[in-house]
């Protein structure tokens, strides 16, 4: 695998992490960089260690994870983006100028797996392909970590903005994403 193709399945992995930080940076009162980076954190650590899993358990149990993880991913995906929608229609307030300063670690957890628990399918993939595991996942994980950093930044902006409809949205666009995951492999099984 070349190192293009490594970047190109970074920047596909983490475009679910983007979405959902987009939302975080929304939901924040006023998003600090280091919050934005704690973020990241999260999900690049997810990101990095979930291709590290599936790589590990590779043909022993592919056809397990790979028959269940869309229905992981929709399932955490709908919690996440519906209890986001609901928290910008229940809120009222207009803006992100009510909301917490900082996300709680729980929450942060449920996103961030919720966004790569596909990437344990690719981990899976990697097994059975002639390619440097550490280097691909490494990418996987820095591309997330700097996509999710940023979307929370972008979040903010947006959020001064559209308040409580952008985190609605974000809920939404989680959802949405959940919904294609479980689309896309059940036509395609």
């Amino acid at each position: 695998m070349t190192l293009a193709v490594s970047l190109t399945l970074a920047f596909s992995l983490s475009m679910d992490a983007f979405a959902a930080s987009l939302g975080k940076g929304v939901a924040l009162r006023r998003p600090s960089v280091s919050e934005a980076v704690r973020i990241g954190a999260y999900f690049g650590a997810f990101e990095f260690s979930l291709p590290l899993v599936g790589w590990a358990l590779g043909s022993v149990f592919a056809g397990s994870i790979e028959a269940v993880d869309h229905w992981i991913a929709f399932l955490l995906l709908l919690v996440v983006g519906g209890r986001m929608s609901w928290h910008a229609l229940a809120g009222g307030g207009g803006s992100a100028k009510d909301g917490p300063a900082r996300h709680a670690s729980s929450a942060l957890v449920l996103a961030a797996l919720a966004t790569s628990i596909d990437a344990t399918a690719v981990g899976v993939t990697l097994r059975f392909m002639a390619v440097e595991v550490v280097t691909t996942v490494v990418l996987i994980g820095a591309v997330t970590f700097a996509m999710a950093s940023g979307g929370v930044m972008v979040g903010r902006a947006v959020g001064a903005r559209l308040g409580r409809w952008a985190e609605f949205a974000g809920g939404v666009g989680l959802i949405a994403i959940g919904t294609r995951i479980l689309i896309q492999h059940t036509a395609a099984g």
